[in-house]
């Protein structure tokens, strides 16, 4: 008997048991929270395109005072794929494990309930829960962030209420080959392809610079420097909340979750691996991002960046040091604490 026989069953979940991992639901209404659809594969996976797309950004040609650095500023939008090589499915789920060792599965709900949600659980024992789309057959990604070893992924469709039934459930063996591809492609915290104007800006950003730490500097600059907290729909954003980087681009404005997708896309289109971060920033649940650059490593632990030495990268906190109520809402920076990763 498969996997998916011996452990199918009926079982009721409130969200207080199913959404182990997902306590933003019900505390991010200060910074905001993400669970809702995931970048999608195009003609149920059946894309033509390659592995990855370079575009070159359309950005106006830089001012004359501008000197191109030595450093290739062309975007690297690393495109997920769901080739059929390895499937695992049944009549409620279609789960595509081809491309696991490139740190991602992509999952398409099949069967009828209105309400689904994903969990995946990794070799580190933390639960990872999304929603599924329900509307349409669609392919969606999800990151495997938490290094090699076995993940369990499970599907459950809602009865009523916060009542779960577990309708798919498999269990898969995961040897990441590059273990920074997890943080360069794009997953549902943070969606962005090479047409995004974010990814153009990245670009443009990154014109000047002769390494990756000067562009990780250009772009951290220029989100404290140009984003503005949005307080408001900090207050009032729902479950299910997901960032639009070109939206925050364009009105300048956003969430924690905001700040952290648009600066981690820029960052991850110019081949730099970045993490989402999320967790506490004293006791309010926040978004935030460490960066990895070569000769120095995973750049955390602080909040500014004093012109030698990087640290925790946290945008919406930097761009707001002077907002006395923001920075009591969010804390000091000395007590972030992790707990999920994207």
């Amino acid at each position: 008997m498969d996997i998916y026989n011996r452990l199918k069953r009926k079982i009721s979940y409130g969200l207080s048991l199913i959404l182990v991992t997902s306590f933003a639901i019900a505390s991010l209404s200060a910074c905001g929270e993400s669970s809702g659809s995931t970048p999608v594969l195009d003609n149920q996976g059946s894309k033509a395109s390659p592995d990855i797309q370079s575009t070159q950004s359309s950005e106006e040609v830089p001012a004359a005072d501008r000197v191109k650095g030595s450093r290739d500023n062309t975007p690297v939008c690393l495109v997920p794929e769901a080739p059929g090589t390895t499937v695992y499915e049944n009549e409620y789920a279609h789960l595509d494990a081809s491309n696991i060792s490139e740190g991602y599965v992509v999952v398409r709900y099949t069967g009828s309930s209105p309400k689904v949600k994903l969990q995946i659980t990794g070799p580190n024992s933390v639960t990872y829960t999304y929603n599924l789309s329900t509307t349409q057959q669609l392919d969606e990604v999800f990151p495997l962030q938490s290094g090699n070893g076995e993940y369990m992924i499970n599907v459950f469709e809602n009865i009523e209420g916060t009542q779960y039934s577990q309708a798919f459930s498999q269990m898969v063996e995961v040897s990441i080959t590059n273990e920074f591809s997890p943080f360069l492609y794009p997953n549902q915290y943070v969606a962005f392809a090479s047409s995004n104007e974010a990814v153009k800006k990245g670009s443009d950003l990154a014109y000047v610079c002769n390494s990756d730490l000067e562009v990780v500097s250009e772009v951290y600059n220029f989100m404290i420097s140009n984003i503005v907290y949005d307080h408001n729909e900090a207050e009032t954003v729902q479950s299910g909340y997901i960032p639009d980087v070109d939206e925050v681009l364009a009105t300048k404005t956003g969430i924690c979750l905001d700040y952290a997708a648009l600066m981690t896309s820029m960052l991850r289109s110019q081949r730099i691996p970045t993490r989402m971060e999320i967790g506490y920033a004293g006791t309010a649940y926040h978004a935030w991002l460490s960066t990895y650059i070569e000769d120095v490593g995973w750049v955390n632990g602080i909040i500014e960046f004093d012109g030698t030495d990087w640290s925790l990268m946290d945008p919406t906190f930097a761009s707001n040091m002077k907002d006395k109520s923001l920075k009591e809402f969010i804390g000091d920076g000395s007590n972030y604490s992790v707990k999920y990763i994207y």
